[in-house]
Order: structure tokens, then C-alpha cells, then sequence
């Protein structure tokens, strides 16, 4: 109870304070010891996570950098039942990722205290990029991805992360009797005409806002006059440089269909496994890694860390689950690490961008790992 107790003070402190200022030494320091601390009660609490732990290459108490700590490949979260730090009885709800028909999602486990700070994580992060005060929220889905659930998918955890920052809701996307979703004009239409003079805050997943609202207005030749949002996407990159949509051009067709300046469609990174961390572009194109998490990326052969200027695997580190062993995770996304300090944003520590995924990764649209180097993980019941 002690070790609990002390941890989430820890998590606490790091979560009220600013989510970039710190310097790449305090860093690495504040995250190796509490991380440290995260492994020897997650080993306490679950067996199979400490027989991996322990057949470790080292001794993750003798470690002196975050990149040293022990690390799951993060297609262990495809188990079922999900890998879990707490009894079933504390949980209050599980996350999925999105998947293809066929395809096993990711799922992990929320008590009330994960739960308490992912919302935490998440607003922490985008206030900084779009300032803290709350807004309408108009969000570019169906209202059923509003509906609390026990469990919820990766677009309807996205939405609701942000719903702190709303004053009142509304969804321009609507649902037929085939669960095909369509644009509601109306309501669109609407919203801009009321909050005409605004902050908005929109978010959709990447994909739906450029198939289900961006061409659609495009076609009516339709501009909102909506100046004053922060649209917000995530998620669908993939499916939409299928069909040549590049960054660029989802980020002016979004510009000019909303009627505001480019530097206000923000794309962020983030995945259900990483639980209350987002990861959005600075006005330089650059994500940042905020004081409670870190992103290391490995060199795909060595899983040696790359130096600046180099790609390779992400891993990406977080203190703030303490219901599922997900601190240390490696996926299969691509990145190139700009810097290790220095962004001309002002924002301190390592800044990176994502380039893609490794090959035959499937399509979806966030938390979207193939799993095949990981089936012959094996998890034994041993204590």
C-alpha cells in the first residue's frame, strides 16, 4: 500500500506541473526512478509479468537510463483476458483498439485511478497546444461514440478524452439503420452559424473528417466561416495515402472548408496502449514527449537507441498506468527523432515525427500493430 501510495503521488506531481519544461537530465532522472519503482510493483502484482522480467538481459534495478528498462512488445495486450495489474472487480473500464474484420483488437484494463489520469494526461497536454479554457466540442462522428460504455473502441476514447473541455456538445455525423454514418448538414451548419464567433474545439478521426466532411463540403463548394476552431485528428493516415491524400493536402482542405488558418488543424499520434498520452504537432511540425511519458526509438536490427536525424522502431514510455503493465512499450511504428532538445516551438526535450509503419502492419485506425513477431511470446504462471 506504501509503494501504491507513493507512486501516485509521484504521477500526481509530474501531472500538475508543465508537461515541457523540463530539461532532457531532469527528465530522464524523475522518469528512470519512478518508472523503476512502476516494474517492481507491477512485478508484485502479476507473476507472468515478473517471469518476463526477470529473464530480462539485466537487472532493471541497476539501470541507468529509461532505454535499459525492460519493455513488452505491445501485441502482449492482444491476450485475452487482457494483461491486468488489478483484480476484475476494480475494473471500470476497457479500452480497444480499432482493427479489420478478422483482426484481433489490443485491449487493456482501467481502474478508477488510470481512468482518473489518462483524462488528466490528455487535457495536460492539449491545453498547452490550444490553451485551457473550454469551448464547444464539435465532434466529427456518430452521438453513439459519445455513449459511456464499459468498454469503449479507439474513436470513442479519443472523443470522450477531450469532452473536458467542452461546454456542450454536438455530433454532425449521423447513423442509418446499416450503421453507415453520413454528414448531418444541418446540424453542421448550425453549430457554425452559433459559435460563429467561438473557440470551437473539432475532432474527428483523420480519415472521417476528410471522406465524411472535407470532400463532401468540397463537392457543395461550402465553407464554414469558423475562423476560431482548433481542429484536432488522429488516427487513418494510412487509408488516405492510399488515395493520395497527403498531409498537406488534408491540411488545407480542412483550412479552407472550416474557413481558418492551417496552423489550427493539428494532427496528434496516440494509441489506447498509451493510455493519457497524445502526441500533436508544434507549429514546426514536431511531436513532443510531455514529463510523464517518453518516446525512445530503436534501430530496428540493434534495438540499439538511434541518435538525431536517424528512424526506427518507436518505443514509447508512460508512468501513468498503474492497472496494466503498459510503462514500457515497443511498437511497430516508424519515427524519425529531429532532437534530443532544442525545438524552435520553446517546448524542451525530444521532439520526433512519426514516418509510417513497418511493412504489413495492418490498416486501422490507431493502436494498429501486427502482431506476428510476437506470437511466440510466452507468458508462464510461475511465481
Amino acid at each position: 500500500m506504501k509503494a501504491s501510495m507513493e507512486i501516485e503521488q509521484c504521477i500526481d506531481e509530474l501531472l500538475e506541473g508543465p508537461p515541457y519544461s523540463q530539461s532532457p537530465e531532469q527528465h530522464q532522472s524523475g522518469l528512470l526512478a519512478l518508472l523503476k519503482k512502476e516494474l517492481a510493483y507491477a512485478c508484485q502484482k502479476n507473476a507472468r509479468f515478473r517471469n518476463y522480467v526477470n529473464h530480462w538481459s539485466m537487472d532493471f534495478h541497476a539501470a541507468n537510463r529509461v532505454a535499459d528498462l525492460p519493455f513488452l512488445p505491445v501485441g502482449v495486450f492482444k491476450l485475452d483476458p487482457p494483461l491486468a495489474l488489478v483484480e476484475a472487480s476494480e475494473v471500470k473500464r476497457t479500452l480497444a483498439s480499432s482493427a479489420t474484420t478478422g483482426q484481433v483488437p489490443s485491449r487493456v484494463v482501467l481502474n478508477a485511478a488510470t481512468a482518473r489520469r489518462m483524462t488528466k494526461g490528455v487535457v495536460a497536454i492539449i491545453r498547452d497546444f490550444i490553451g485551457p479554457a473550454r469551448r464547444p466540442y464539435l465532434v466529427i462522428d456518430t452521438p453513439e461514440n459519445m455513449t459511456a460504455q464499459a468498454q469503449l473502441g479507439a474513436r470513442a476514447a479519443a472523443i470522450q478524452g477531450l469532452a473536458s473541455f467542452a461546454t456542450e456538445v454536438a455530433c454532425c455525423l449521423r447513423s442509418d439503420p446499416q450503421r453507415e454514418s453520413s454528414l448531418d448538414l444541418e446540424t453542421l451548419l448550425d453549430c457554425a452559424a452559433k459559435w460563429k464567433e467561438t473557440e470551437v474545439l473539432v475532432y474527428g478521426f483523420t480519415h472521417v473528417i476528410w471522406t465524411q466532411l472535407v470532400e463532401p463540403l468540397q463537392r457543395k463548394g461550402t465553407t464554414l466561416g469558423s475562423p476560431n476552431v482548433h481542429v484536432l485528428h488522429s488516427g487513418g493516415w494510412k487509408r488516405l495515402e492510399q488515395q493520395s491524400v497527403t498531409r498537406e493536402v488534408f491540411i488545407n482542405g480542412a483550412a479552407s472548408v472550416f474557413g481558418c488558418s492551417v496552423d489550427r488543424i493539428i494532427d496528434y499520434y496516440g494509441m489506447v496502449e498509451n493510455v493519457g498520452v497524445v502526441y500533436p504537432d508544434c507549429e514546426h511540425g514536431n511531436k513532443h514527449v510531455p514529463a510523464f511519458a517518453d518516446v525512445i526509438v530503436r534501430n530496428p536490427l540493434t534495438l540499439a537507441p538511434v541518435a538525431a536525424g536517424e528512424r526506427g522502431l518507436v518505443q514509447v514510455c508512460s508512468v501513468l498506468p498503474t492497472s496494466f503493465p503498459g510503462f514500457l512499450l515497443l511498437t511497430e511504428d516508424l519515427a524519425e527523432v529531429i532532437g534530443y532538445d532544442g525545438c524552435p516551438c520553446g517546448r524542451r526535450g525530444t521532439h520526433f515525427r512519426f514516418a509510417g509503419r513497418v511493412p504489413k502492419a495492418e490498416v486501422r485506425g490507431c493502436g494498429n500493430l501486427d502482431t506476428t513477431r510476437n506470437r511466440d511470446l510466452r507468458w508462464s504462471s510461475e511465481a
